[in-house]
This record gives structure tokens, C-alpha cells and sequence, in this order.
């Protein structure tokens, strides 16, 4: 893969993980959670399919 697509794919990763985090710690619904790391998770990927080939 190229550098750039690891540097936002880790970026994400990372991202993705905190939201979680912090989603749980402020005693959200597991539902509400799951329901809002999927809606970045798909904005992510479509970053990821329309990042320019260098």
C-alpha cells in the first residue's frame, strides 16, 4: 500500500478506537455507539477509495 494510504489508514485506526473510547466511557448506548463509529467507519473508507494514486 501506498505511504499515504498506511499514514491514514493508521490515522483512522487510531480515530475509530478513541471515539470508542470515549463513547463508552460517557456510558452511551452499546447500540448508539455502534451506530456512530459505523457512520465514520464508511466516511473512512470512502476517504481510503478516493485518495489520488501518487
Amino acid at each position: 500500500a501506498p505511504a499515504a494510504a498506511q499514514a491514514r489508514g493508521h490515522a483512522g485506526n487510531q480515530r475509530l478506537h478513541d471515539r470508542w473510547t470515549r463513547l463508552a466511557a460517557h456510558h452511551k448506548k452499546h447500540t448508539v455507539a455502534c451506530v456512530a463509529i459505523a457512520r465514520e467507519l464508511a466516511g473512512w473508507c470512502w476517504s481510503l477509495a478516493t485518495l489520488p494514486d501518487t
